[in-house]
């Protein structure tokens, strides 16, 4: 079928013009702050020796990622609250697809890489540095790349070969597969099913096997004593907090068919601009040893 739509218009988070200039002044906000902390976060860890082992490896790409993942959707919500005309183009909306998809996948992987360097640390402390050496570290970055890259064209080539004959008003803020599968002139039984495949079962998956890591990791801390269980503890809090802000609402969004619910826009901004946001402050207010690196890069 022959795809009529050259563009879509975007319906936001609300179409009040008193409204939209709130909603621009508080995501300018936001995103700043996302941008700022993430590159703060990078900066501190790449001038810092303290700050060289594989956790702090895994949190720089865990940072780049955020800001990135912010960046698919903040500026265009941004500027369409300032803009009479919310509309983006075929190959713009595929683009934002396919970099949101890579750059989420990239924060998801990001996390497992450092739940098991942290199932690594506690559990095998002995063989730690051998096992978590520079080059498989390395390794490892790179496969998450790989494994993201394949993961967005998937999305994106599903997005890709949908048939849009009009309507072609997305009731969101930004391209998202499941908005887009209601716009389509076909049945889009059989790919909602692989959307869900693609990123629902990857998201509960991947969550499971998060939640499970850090159980094991408590589990085996319980001979610990009181010092290490309060450092690891420490760090592991930190990674569940994340886990769950981020986990939780891609779940609700991407394991169900595409229908619409007051509050899909609310939950997706709170994975796509709150989780970026909040990883920040949540890995330097729970850290000595990156707030005491960044008093150091600040005095400097």
């Amino acid at each position: 079928m022959k795809n009529n739509v050259t563009e879509f218009i975007l319906l936001g988070l609300t179409q009040d013009p008193v409204k939209q200039k709130i909603v621009f002044a508080i995501f300018l906000v936001f995103y700043t702050a996302t941008v700022f902390g993430n590159l703060l976060i990078i900066l501190t860890i790449k001038t810092s020796p303290t700050l060289g082992t594989p956790m702090y490896f895994f949190l720089t790409y865990l940072s780049f990622a955020d800001s990135c993942f912010s960046s698919t959707t903040a500026p265009k919500l941004i500027v369409d609250n300032l803009s009479k005309k919310q509309t983006i183009s075929f190959d713009e909306c595929m683009t934002q697809l396919f970099g949101m998809q890579s750059f989420g996948c990239m924060e998801i992987l990001a996390l497992i890489l450092m739940a098991y360097d942290r199932c690594v640390a506690i559990c095998k402390p002995l063989h730690y540095t051998v096992i978590m050496n520079q080059k498989m570290c390395g390794i490892l970055v790179i496969l998450a790349w790989v494994g993201s890259f394949l993961r967005s064209v998937t999305q994106t080539f599903l997005a890709f070969s949908l048939p849009f004959c009009g309507p072609n008003v997305i009731d969101h803020y930004f391209c998202d597969v499941q908005p887009l599968l209601r716009l389509a002139c076909t049945d889009t039984y059989v790919i909602n099913l692989l959307v869900i495949s693609n990123s629902g079962i990857i998201c509960m998956r991947s969550f499971a096997i998060l939640i499970s890591s850090y159980v094991f990791i408590l589990y085996s801390l319980r001979n610990r004593s009181v010092e290490g269980k309060c450092k690891a503890l420490s760090t592991c809090t930190s990674h569940i907090i994340v886990v769950i802000i981020f986990f939780v609402p891609c779940i609700f969004i991407y394991t169900r068919p595409p229908i619409i619910f007051p509050v899909n826009k609310l939950v997706s901004v709170f994975y796509t601009i709150g989780t970026p946001l909040f990883n920040p402050l949540i890995y330097t207010l729970r850290n000595a040893e990156v707030k005491h690196a960044m008093g150091k890069l600040w005095s400097r």
